[in-house]
């Protein structure tokens, strides 16, 4: 009886770690090579293009995102063409301001941070992380994490990516220490810019 008993509380332990070690996140380096980038997702991203309007004109944008419990991973680009490359700026304060914004209505804040990603020759490039809560009713809904990041060509136009995680459910109001966690940090540390 007490070796029976024995044998299933090993098999109960061996079973728990087993389970326990089952990694949730299944990282995975996506190559992008329309939109010039690579990034580490942690699991299969869906690919999405659509047309954005902006100055009277369509700008094509492509979204790979993949969702994992309550964390939307994603990377955004668009690529500005040669003709089109004095639009840049432009283009990324509207991105900014529509998130920005956002946050700022619904009663959140917004802290900025310095911060670095590594091109694709490994040299460090300087960047901003943005970290973000939106809230409702006094409490926080969301969290999001998000950097935007330009890359010219040799050709003279440019790719404009915005690098992002969502969470939502949060639990704190402080976006910076949950989304710095190393789960999220590979995504933002592996994304790379050819």
């Amino acid at each position: 009886m007490f070796k029976s008993a024995f044998k299933v509380c090993v098999f109960l332990a061996v079973f728990s770690f087993l389970v326990a070690c089952s990694p949730k996140l299944n990282w995975r380096t996506v190559q992008s090579p329309e939109q010039r980038y690579s990034a580490l997702f942690p699991g299969k991203p869906d690919k999405l293009d659509r047309l954005i309007p902006y100055q009277d004109q369509e700008l094509k944008q492509t979204l790979e995102a993949v969702k994992i419990d309550d964390d939307i991973y994603s990377v955004s680009s668009i690529q500005l063409q040669v003709d089109q490359s004095g639009m840049t700026q432009k283009m990324i304060e509207q991105l900014q301001g529509n998130l920005l914004n956002r946050a700022k209505a619904s009663g959140g804040n917004v802290l900025v941070e310095e911060g670095a990603y590594k091109a694709s020759d490994t040299r460090r490039i300087p960047v901003k992380d943005y970290f973000i809560i939106f809230s409702s009713n006094g409490k926080t809904q969301q969290s999001m994490r998000v950097r935007w990041i330009v890359r010219s060509n040799e050709g003279g136009s440019n790719w404009i990516y915005q690098v992002s995680i969502l969470h939502a459910n949060a639990e704190t109001g402080d976006a910076k220490t949950l989304l710095s966690e190393e789960e999220y940090a590979n995504f933002f540390n592996e994304f790379r810019p050819e």
